[in-house]
């Protein structure tokens, strides 16, 4: 039982999704104050006292990125010289985690350089959400609990109470998170044999595994400009499919996102709240799911010195 006193502040990326999960907790958001000076360097000030304080701060690192890092970062250091007990950097979506590997010469492993400013700060542990690699956690010499949307979105899915289902992964990659899936919805697997010429652009090849007069449920980590599963929803249909279903965790929907989505014709698009979606970028087939319970609860766990294995399940 941790017998510091819990605090949590919010950056600006998600205040909805860090006020959920005080409520979940049962408590309020700490104050802080953040500024912008006129030439765009960032100010932060955490308002209350933070001393022997455990301490989690909520920021995902979306657009725009840059700027809610730094954020993160100034307030990691500001409760670290507040004389925090325990800093905990609760990151729904962490950004820059596709570019965890070196693709080509003289290019940088940016994730791992995100990951090494964030421990350097002072955060004593991460907290995350489907990370885009599992291998990002290796990158960190602190613990980090990569949380996973699954649980929330299996429950959603089997109160649809679909019939002849088939998960498919939208490429070979995400073949893991797929069968995770069907197994949980007692369902088949298909997969989408791709080809990526380049960023953002994908050639649809192949489509492994039947799905004709099915019901199909695509998944995915994250949907950036959505040309991917929007052009695997078209290949689906070209086979047969019924309904298409979209299902990913992280909504980036940068460029022309929406419009793809809203071409690709499903019959439904689920995604967390991991990202805030301003109304402009929001379909009315789109439904959004909550995971502040999750993040609530692992908060409370972490805070109590609780196992959090169950949630991965």
């Amino acid at each position: 039982m941790n017998n510091s006193p819990l605090k949590i502040f919010s950056g600006s990326s998600n205040g909805e999704l860090a006020l959920e999960i005080a409520q979940y907790l049962g408590t309020e958001l700490s104050g802080i104050d953040l500024k912008r000076f006129k030439d765009g360097e960032i100010s932060v000030k955490l308002k209350d006292n933070v001393r022997a304080h455990d301490v989690f701060i909520i920021q995902s690192t979306c657009n725009p990125s840059n700027d809610h890092i730094m954020e993160l970062l100034l307030m990691i250091d500001a409760a670290v010289r507040a004389s925090a007990s325990r800093i905990t950097a609760v990151i729904p979506y962490f950004g820059y985690a596709r570019q965890d590997r070196k693709v080509e010469p003289r290019v940088p492993i940016s994730a791992k350089v995100v990951s090494n400013i964030i421990q350097v700060t002072g955060a004593d542990r991460v907290l995350t959400m489907d990370l885009h690699a599992d291998q990002i956690q290796g990158f960190f010499d602190i613990p980090v609990d990569n949380l996973y949307a699954s649980p929330i979105a299996i429950d959603y899915l089997k109160s649809l109470t679909l019939e002849n289902v088939v998960v498919v992964s939208p490429d070979a990659g995400g073949v893991d998170r797929a069968r995770f899936l069907a197994k949980k919805m007692n369902s088949s697997l298909a997969i989408i044999d791709k080809r990526r010429p380049e960023a953002n652009v994908v050639d649809i090849m192949n489509v492994i595994g039947e799905v004709k007069d099915k019901n199909c449920i695509l998944i995915d980590d994250i949907a950036d400009t959505a040309g991917s599963i929007s052009k695997a929803a078209a290949a689906l249909k070209e086979r047969g499919a019924n309904d298409v279903y979209c299902l990913f965790s992280h909504p980036v929907l940068s460029d022309n996102a929406v419009d793809n989505l809203r071409q690709a014709d499903f019959k439904e698009i689920i995604f967390t709240n991991s990202i805030p979606l301003p109304d402009h970028k929001k379909l009315r087939n789109m439904q959004v799911l909550s995971i502040a319970p999750l993040f609530g609860e692992a908060i409370r766990r972490i805070h109590n010195g609780e196992s959090v294995s169950s949630l991965f399940i």
